[in-house]
């Protein structure tokens, strides 16, 4: 059953297989007729649990995680956490962009968890799965509980985000990195503002992330950027990498990390399908390219992550190079139009 026919007193199989799906107690669905949430359904839980393990095959650099929410209103049509919406009966195309679960006590659990005798302080990675920073954030504001509770515990903790939201939070991060190790990445993979408006529509610009490590910077808070995601032959060329690396090394960012455009089951159909609708003319060289599996190749892989690392090094981004001067050229100005020419502004 879909969530969208579940209401408030519906005491369905549907709402049990909810239930049983997140451990949650209660589930209470509701819209919002405001232009922000137009089109967005909430499902709200009170969840049994909100410390994840991270299972040892995925080999990723943490294992704990807290997500608050699941789906998420960025609406990246590359999103490889898709396919979690389809655990719900919903589908992983525009469900998982409207159709969102907030786990709205998540900051108490948190705490809960952290005074446990059995915890160890690990780090806690967030923003992993979905952004903690989309849109229903501003709503149901989870991040400052989450945040004061990691602080309160000096537990050291990590934020991936595209939302420029996670400012608000600012005085909060810097009590927390005064007490713990606190780490903050922006994922920003490209520059192209036609390219960011239709495959990330629910996501500030690029220039307003990178304002955020700025700002994050200014206030002695050390943000590094995920170039992700190198999208090819749509935002690989070696002059648009070139643009992106720049601009972040102008925000500050104290690290840059590429990661090139990966098509899991879920995000592989839905990215494709935008793919035929915006430009045709790339699908049969994504499906060669993407013939193997859900990643790129590895020549292509190491291609693009030895030109970022190369720009890097040029423009003084990365640990090593912290204290060294940046050495960033002026972009390349447009010629100056020929007499005869029209020129539209």
């Amino acid at each position: 059953m879909r969530w969208e026919n579940l209401a408030d007193d519906d005491a369905s199989a549907g709402a049990a297989r909810t239930a049983a799906l997140f451990a949650a107690d209660t589930v209470t669905t509701r819209t919002f007729d405001t232009p922000e949430f137009r089109g967005i359904t909430f499902h709200e839980i009170r969840a049994r649990s909100i410390v994840n393990r991270v299972p040892g095959a995925s080999r990723m650099p943490f294992e704990w995680t807290v997500n608050p929410y699941r789906g998420c209103s960025h609406a990246c049509v590359y999103c490889f956490a898709r396919k979690t919406h389809s655990y719900l009966d919903l589908d992983t195309g525009l469900g998982f962009d409207s159709q969102i679960v907030v786990k709205v006590n998540a900051p108490e659990l948190l705490r809960s968890h952290l005074a446990s005798r059995r915890w160890q302080g690990a780090h806690i990675a967030m923003g992993t799965n979905v952004d903690c920073y989309q849109r229903a954030e501003g709503r149901y504001r989870l991040m400052p509980g989450i945040i004061a509770a990691l602080r309160d515990h000096a537990n050291p903790f990590s934020i991936l985000t595209k939302g420029t939201l996670i400012l608000r939070d600012l005085e909060l991060l810097v009590q927390a990195a005064a007490v713990t190790e606190v780490g903050i990445s922006v994922s920003v993979g490209f520059l192209d503002r036609e390219l960011w408006r239709t495959v990330e529509p629910g996501t500030p610009s690029p220039e307003r992330r990178l304002d955020v490590v700025r700002t994050l910077t200014e206030h002695g808070i050390g943000c590094g950027v995920l170039m992700a995601p190198v999208i090819p032959f749509l935002g690989d060329h070696p002059d648009q990498l070139r643009a992106t690396v720049r601009a972040i090394a102008a925000s500050g960012a104290t690290s840059v990390t590429p990661l090139t455009l990966h098509l899991r089951p879920g995000a592989r159909e839905w990215f494709m399908a935008w793919l035929g609708e915006h430009h045709p003319h790339l699908v049969r060289r994504y499906e060669r390219l993407y013939a193997e599996g859900a990643y790129a190749p590895k020549w292509y892989q190491r291609r693009i992550t030895g030109q970022v690392h190369e720009l890097a090094r040029e423009f003084g981004i990365g640990p090593a190079q912290r204290g060294a001067a940046r050495r960033i050229p002026a972009a390349p100005q447009p010629a100056e139009p020929e007499p005869t020419q029209l020129t539209l502004l």
